[in-house]
């Protein structure tokens, strides 16, 4: 099996350096890129398996990179920046950011969010076809399609909304601990990953709401979890 190959999009030598050695010291290749615009095109020329991410570029801020990616690939893309408030986490993920780790950080935890997302990539590749269409109400999802439409319009879902929502509805009408969603969308149950999870679910039900009638169809049970409401109308 080849051996897996990350783009390291960050304009700091120090850090850019020390995540190079790091990934290299572990069973990965890397490649390196200072700059929005060089990001861009080692990911176009190389297709990369995974992208980690600073959002303070030089030429381009890396929010604007990530939607660039997103026009043509699913690639996951993990954010790290130094950049710590919920409206800074909110953009990034909201533009499709698969994950978001904050300055200063741990190389173990890289490492261990790097294996997680190699996991869920290969799991999704491994995945039989999925014929089965959900209907609740007005939201339909197509698992085999990978799409989800309210009154007919695709919803516009980043790939890690598109995972929530599908979680829910596997399991709707039950409640979802945290810790359950977090395991069945990360593959783990991090502090990091719960707060990301409300971030998530905030833009989520933003996009469900806009695009129909119903105001509720997450319900938020404090202090446990979520859960879809069945039988919308």
């Amino acid at each position: 099996m080849n051996k897996p190959l990350i783009l390291i999009v960050e304009d700091d030598p120090p850090i850019r350096n020390l995540i190079n050695v790091a990934l290299e010291s572990h069973d990965y290749r890397a490649l390196t890129a200072a700059g929005a615009g060089s990001a861009l095109l080692e990911a176009t020329s190389h297709n990369p398996d995974i992208m980690l991410l600073d959002l303070g570029l030089p030429d381009l801020d890396g929010v604007e990179v990530i939607r660039k990616i997103r026009s043509w690939s699913n690639m996951p893309i993990i954010v790290i920046s130094a950049r710590s408030d919920d409206s800074d986490k909110i953009e990034a993920l909201d533009a499709g950011a698969d994950d978001y780790l904050t300055k200063p950080f741990s190389v173990d935890e890289l490492l261990a969010r790097l294996r997680v997302t190699l996991r869920r990539l290969h799991q999704m590749q491994n995945e039989g076809p999925e014929t089965a269409v959900f209907v609740n109400g007005p939201l339909t999802i197509d698992y085999a399609a990978g799409c989800a439409c309210m009154n007919g319009e695709e919803l516009h879902l980043t790939p890690i909304e598109y995972k929530l929502l599908c979680v829910l509805a596997r399991n709707c009408g039950k409640v979802l601990t945290h810790k359950y969603i977090t395991q069945q969308v990360w593959g783990t149950a991090w502090e990091n990953n719960v707060a990301s999870l409300r971030v998530f679910m905030a833009t989520l039900r933003k996009k469900l709401e806009s695009s129909s009638a119903v105001q509720v169809y997450i319900q938020t049970h404090v202090g446990v979890g979520y859960r879809m409401i069945k039988g919308i109308e």
